[in-house]
Formats: structure tokens, C-alpha cells, sequence
């Protein structure tokens, strides 16, 4: 079993993990909400119900077979009602071309072994103007910072740890829009959050609360997550009109006129 899954789940049971969590899942309900269609899914974190805002009839939730069998572990006695639709990886989906309206992508590309190649197959399984909404933690905050230098000072030969989990290369949202651009995604929303110092208990989190409002204001792209919703762009498309409107018009009637000669 992957090691960056088994440190990703167990940060995301710590305050912080909580905190940036329940921030997410208030973007998800609130993005999600008004994206229809008739299917979606959800590719990984069981944590997170990324989908329970929406309306589509279908709705799965993907895991792979790493952090399903750890869903297993954690929760036996839960694991049948907690279980996934299906097993997929996200860099070969089960689905066929243009089939899916959203699919929600809660730090999966931070989990993939080829990120750039899990979005370019959200992208084949999408029809033309379907979203992906994509959330994930953002290198240039005070988080991090944080990260950064606690990775410096192992390297150095210094101790320390890791503020958040170490699952290698995180995303930053600059990266992401190009690579989304890349693919033929439109960027439509970005949102930031979490804005509260890097810290490790629940009591220092809730006596920094006043720097939600102030980081939103002032340094928003310094957010430690952030969400993005992306529509799926095809070239050469266009909507089709009602008939009624394409009908051609009756001519008018040539009207006799009277002359004198």
C-alpha cells in the first residue's frame, strides 16, 4: 500500500486536516450545486462528499485499490456502507468518451503517479462543456512555507518535520491553469481558504479565526487550499438554436399599385 495515501488520510484526521476539510467541503457544496447533468463522479478522499450538493441521478464514488483497501482498515465494521461504486484508477478511468457531466477531483492529482496524464483523461471522459472541479493544497502559503522549510532542514541534516503530508509535489494553482489550458479546460472559478497559521492543535486554530477574513482581503492567493472549477472546451462547437428560430420567413404579398398611364 502506497505510503503518501496512509500520510495524506491520517494528516486529514489531525486539526488541520479537519479545518482545511470542512473549508473544502463548504466550496464543494457550494460549486456543485448548480451543475447539471446526469453524471457525475468523485474520484477519491471517501472523507469528503464532494457530490451531496448535486442533483445528477448518478452519482459514484471512485477509489483505487490503494486507499480502498486502507478505507477497509480503518473502518471494518463501516466498510460495506462506506464502500466505493467501483475501483479506477484516475489515470484510466472506466468510463467511455464524453459520458460524464462533473467529475470532482479532491486531491487526486496530488495521489497520481501522472497527474498531467489523470487530467487528460478527466478530459476524454467529460462531454463538451462538462466540469471538473479540482481541490488541493497550495505550495506558495503559509502552509507551504512551512513544508518547504521543514524539507530544507532534512536535507541539510537538521531535524524537523513535515507540517503537511509527504506526498511529494504539490500543485500550485498557476501550474494547474496552464495545464488545464493545455487540454483544452476553460478556467471558469478559482476560491482560496484556510488562511489561519500553520498550526498543529485545535486550540491555537480557533484563537487565529480572525485571520480568515483579514487573509481574504489582503493575500487571497496565499490560501492554504484552494478549489478550482474547469469547463471542458471544444473547438469548433456551437450550441444548437430551436427550430423556430432557424424557420424561414414568409415573403410578403406583392400589393398592386394604381397608376395613372
Amino acid at each position: 500500500m502506497s505510503g503518501e495515501i496512509i500520510g495524506l488520510h491520517q494528516w486529514f484526521a489531525t486539526p488541520p486536516g479537519r479545518y482545511l476539510l470542512a473549508w473544502e467541503q463548504e466550496r464543494y457544496d457550494e460549486l456543485v450545486a448548480d451543475i447539471f447533468g446526469y453524471h457525475a463522479l468523485q474520484l477519491g478522499m471517501p472523507g469528503l462528499a464532494c457530490l451531496r450538493a448535486n442533483r445528477m441521478p448518478h452519482r459514484w464514488l471512485a477509489l483505487g485499490a490503494d486507499e480502498a483497501q486502507l478505507l477497509q482498515q480503518v473502518a471494518p465494521g463501516d466498510a460495506e456502507a462506506m464502500a466505493p461504486a467501483l475501483l479506477a484508477e484516475a489515470v484510466a478511468l472506466p468510463f467511455a468518451e464524453a459520458s460524464l457531466d462533473l467529475v470532482a477531483l479532491p486531491h487526486t492529482l496530488e495521489l497520481s503517479v501522472d497527474p498531467h496524464a489523470a487530467l487528460r483523461e478527466v478530459y476524454r471522459v467529460l462531454v463538451p462543456e462538462g466540469r471538473a472541479v479540482i481541490s488541493g493544497l497550495n505550495p506558495y502559503s503559509l502552509w507551504g512555507l512551512r513544508q518547504g522549510r521543514a524539507r530544507l532542514y532534512q536535507r541539510l541534516g537538521g531535524g524537523g518535520r513535515p507540517y503537511l503530508p509527504d506526498v511529494g509535489e504539490f500543485l500550485s494553482p498557476g501550474r494547474l491553469r496552464d495545464w488545464l489550458r493545455l487540454l483544452g479546460f476553460e478556467l471558469e472559478t478559482i476560491s482560496f481558504g484556510c488562511y489561519r497559521p500553520a498550526a498543529t492543535s485545535e486550540r491555537w486554530l480557533q484563537r487565529n479565526a480572525w485571520m480568515e477574513a483579514l487573509g481574504a482581503r489582503w493575500w487571497p492567493i496565499l490560501g492554504a487550499g484552494y478549489v478550482i472549477v474547469a469547463a471542458k472546451r471544444v473547438q469548433g462547437m456551437r450550441l444548437l438554436e430551436p427550430s423556430w428560430r432557424k424557420a424561414p420567413r414568409a415573403a410578403g404579398a406583392q400589393v398592386q399599385v394604381a397608376r395613372r398611364h
